[in-house]
C-alpha cells in the first residue's frame, strides 16, 4: 500500500468508528458487538499507522518506503510511546 491508500484506508475506519458508535447510540446493536468490533477496528487502525510511519521514516532516510512491511497487531500494540 502507498501513502494515499493507507490514509485512505484509515478515513474509513474512522468512518466505521462512527458508524458503530452510531449504531450503539440508536439501539441497533449491543455494546457487546460495539466493544468487539471497536477492538478490531482499533487494531487495525494501529497497524495502518505503524506501517505509514515505517514508509515515512523509509523515505525520510533515504530508503524504499515500498519496502515497509505490515506488522502482526499483536507486535504494535505492544508499542510504548
Amino acid at each position: 500500500m502507498d501513502q494515499e491508500q493507507i490514509l485512505s484506508r484509515i478515513a474509513s475506519m474512522v468512518d466505521d468508528e462512527r458508524t458503530l458508535r452510531e449504531s450503539l447510540a440508536s439501539g441497533a446493536i449491543d455494546v457487546a458487538t460495539e466493544r468487539a468490533r471497536l477492538g478490531a477496528i482499533e487494531r487495525e487502525l494501529d497497524r495502518c499507522w505503524d506501517l505509514l510511519r515505517q514508509r515515512r521514516a523509509k523515505a525520510e532516510f533515504g530508503e524504499n518506503p515500498d519496502e515497509a512491511r505490515v506488522r502482526p497487531a499483536a507486535e504494535v500494540e505492544g508499542y510504548r510511546s
